[in-house]
């Protein structure tokens, strides 16, 4: 639900807390993205009611029993018994609320309406979860397949071909090709099990390693942004949540900068930020926001001339909300075209391999026959 902001006149930087000026708090334990949800919820239900925001606090208390919860609960209390503003105290734990949720609740603290922001913030962090959802049901299947199907070739290789050695070493000379690259195969997943384990435990380590590090996460950026078959899955990803995001903080008086900075927390893609801080070198320079988003190469063509037009007619909230609405749905259809191609191509590889292992089983044993026949 919008905001009407000619309703709600807000001069969102000067309520907005900044990371850099409000000491943080560090929880013993972790709250969770459920925890938070719930937390919107409630806060949301209790204001409607005109329950004041510190007895909303204390009611809460009642109805959890999370430890971690709790300590929050009576951290955000205690800051506001001193007189801390609301958002300033969810600024304090950047771990639970984002850059977004704080500045939103900042600017409904001025226009008094603390509760319909809230009901918004749940709104959107139902969405995250809805496609979080649909992503991980769209690739789980394949996913699955996959590791199923190197099980069954380990097992394979290694509980029934040794028990052919004996067998094929009779014909060694007229044994296939096949046949030969699989008991090699075999025979060094047997005997050296052990270092491959090693090797394969190394191998893992050492990616996690250095996809954390500043040149491994600016290349998997890359890729997300520029591989042919993920990047207008990552693009359009990415496109939701910034679009959203946009949409709800402009919809509700946020000003325009802090808005931009929001969206860099909540992509995780450090190429992406680099084009948003584009886009707010661009606003700053009185260029325009629509002006950063021309001539970048992963950004469909639709969202500069969707935004110019949103900007020339004051409708930018409204428009990036269809945009979000938009690539949501493209998102989802491009997912389940994912998931059913997926599907029957795995089953196409399982089918090839099986039958490869197969024919190198049973042709050996035909020539064996003749031999001994």
């Amino acid at each position: 639900m919008a905001i009407n902001t000619k309703q709600h006149t807000i001069v969102a930087q000067a309520s907005t807390p900044t990371p850099a000026s409000v000491p943080k708090f560090q929880l013993r334990q972790a709250v969770g993205d459920k925890e938070r949800r719930f937390f919107t919820e409630q806060m949301s239900l209790l204001l409607e009611t005109g329950t004041p925001l510190q007895a909303s606090l204390q009611a809460m208390k009642k109805q959890v029993d999370n430890p971690a919860m709790l300590e929050l609960l009576d951290q955000l209390i205690e800051d506001i018994g001193q007189g801390m503003q609301f958002s300033t105290a969810l600024a304090k734990h950047p771990a639970v609320f984002s850059t977004t949720y704080t500045n939103l609740v900042a600017a409904s603290e001025e226009g008094g309406f603390m509760h319909e922001v809230l009901r918004q913030l749940l709104a959107l962090d139902e969405k995250r979860e809805e496609l979080r959802k649909t992503m991980v049901s769209a690739l789980s299947y394949p996913v699955f397949l996959l590791v199923f199907a190197l099980a069954v070739v380990v097992f394979v290789l290694v509980v029934v071909f040794p028990k052919f050695a004996d067998l094929f070493s009779q014909i060694q000379d007229q044994l296939p090709v096949t046949t030969k690259y699989l008991m090699a195969t075999s025979n060094v997943l047997k005997d050296h099990w052990i270092e491959l384990t090693i090797g394969l435990v190394v191998s893992i380590s050492g990616f996690k390693f250095w996809s954390k590090t500043e040149n491994g996460i600016r290349k998997l950026d890359w890729a997300k942004l520029n591989f042919p078959l993920i990047r207008h899955i990552f693009v359009q990803l990415y496109l939701v949540n910034t679009m959203r995001v946009l949409s709800m903080s402009l919809g509700n008086g946020v000003g325009m900068m802090d808005s931009l900075h929001a969206c860099k927390f909540v992509v995780k893609n450090s190429l992406f930020q680099d084009f948003i801080g584009q886009v707010e070198n661009q606003v700053e320079t009185g260029a325009g926001i629509a002006a950063g988003f021309q001539n970048i190469s992963f950004i469909p063509p639709i969202v500069e001339q969707m935004i110019s037009t949103g900007e020339e007619t004051g409708n930018l909230p409204k428009v990036m909300g269809r945009l979000a609405d938009y690539f949501e749905g493209e998102l989802a259809s491009k997912l389940q075209t994912l998931s059913r191609l997926a599907e029957p191509v795995m089953l196409l590889i399982m089918g090839g391999v099986v039958g490869l292992i197969v024919s190198s089983l049973i042709l050996p044993i035909f020539k064996l026959t003749r031999v001994v026949g």
